[in-house]
């Protein structure tokens, strides 16, 4: 079988970058072909907001050039509606897979103007494809509302990927590791660590709110940045906190949970997208509301207080049994035959 994979990142921390690169080198284990278009190969603007546009026309552009010469695939599987209309170019079986409800996220991110466009844009995408998937729970409800056949594949990690060495950097460290933006509630851990002066919060990652969070840092002792880290790096960070902590506005399905449920670190997440098909309380982690300091305050404590091994093992029992990659791997082959036969 020939693959094409377009996404607008297959390299990187970012739980997009790293489904499309695993789904890349599962396909690849597996005796398969792939190809991929993604901003690691392919001219994009590095300028807050037109980075997703731009990507979607010089991919578009790329898949031009591909179908004038010739190239042939079997599956064009398509991520995020950047990447949708440089699949809808090309006359071979169309998957698409959006990691959460886009036009959610555009909203939150540059307004209800910009949102309405958005999931104009996508319920039109949508329609492009032979197969539509989505990797959580809730985020297959919300368009199977909007009439769409939905299949839910969920994100996954590679539990051989989970490092045995721990770097702790400080007493009592609560790690968060991911996008520094927004609707990741980032900006909210600002308050939260002046108000938890004895735990030391460290952020991994990169994004918009980079250079608010490095200002914050300079003035809050407990508060750490450390910018970019490669994944096995960031993971040895991660293995060595107290808590994971993800206080999202708008989630999908986070791989940095499933990493942390990995590696036995309590989970403390706010109660969005697919953060509650993970995370039950008291029993895989502990749930905050979003947007809530207070409420995020208290999880933290509740995790550190009540976190047991039974909790921990729990969550690590979820990840091997559901969200591996040999697992996964398995389910996007049978819709790939399926649209096939």
């Amino acid at each position: 079988m020939k693959v094409l994979i377009i996404a607008p990142r297959t390299s990187g921390i970012g739980g997009i970058a790293y489904h499309t690169s695993k789904l890349i080198e599962q396909l690849k284990r597996k005796g398969h072909e792939v190809r991929s278009i993604s901003i690691e190969n392919t001219p994009f603007i590095k300028i807050k907001g037109l980075m997703n546009p731009s990507f979607s026309l010089s991919s578009s552009i790329k898949t031009s050039i591909l179908r004038l010469k010739g190239e042939k695939f079997d599956i064009v599987h398509a991520h995020n509606l950047p990447s949708a209309l440089s699949m809808k170019l090309l006359n071979y079986k169309k998957v698409l897979t959006l990691h959460g409800i886009y036009s959610e996220q555009v909203s939150s991110l540059h307004g209800n103007i910009l949102g309405s466009l958005a999931s104009k844009f996508e319920k039109r995408a949508i329609k492009w494809a032979d197969a539509f998937t989505v990797v959580s729970k809730s985020t297959k409800e919300f368009y199977e509302k909007l009439g769409f056949n939905v299949n839910y594949i969920p994100n996954a990690i590679d539990l051989e990927d989970m490092p045995e060495e721990k770097i702790t950097l400080y007493e009592n460290q609560v790690t968060y590791v991911g996008r520094l933006s927004y609707e990741k509630g980032v900006d909210l851990l600002i308050e939260v660590a002046k108000r938890l002066p004895k735990l030391n919060f460290v952020l991994i990652g990169e994004g918009p709110l980079y250079v608010k969070l490095k200002e914050a840092s300079k003035k809050i002792n407990n508060f750490y940045l450390l910018g970019y880290k490669k994944r096995e790096e960031a993971l040895k960070y991660l293995a060595g906190s107290k808590v994971f902590i993800l206080p999202s506005r708008n989630e999908g399905l986070s791989t940095s949970i499933l990493e942390a449920m990995a590696l036995r670190v309590p989970v403390v997440a706010t109660n969005v997208g697919g953060n509650s098909e993970l995370v039950q309380e008291g029993v895989t982690g502990f749930l905050a509301e979003s947007n809530n300091v207070d409420s995020i305050i208290n999880s933290i404590q509740k995790a550190l207080r009540e976190s047991s091994v039974e909790v921990t093992q729990k969550a690590y029992e979820l990840v091997r049994s559901t969200y591996d990659w040999k697992v996964v791997i398995e389910i996007y082959l049978s819709l790939y035959k399926k649209l096939l036969s």
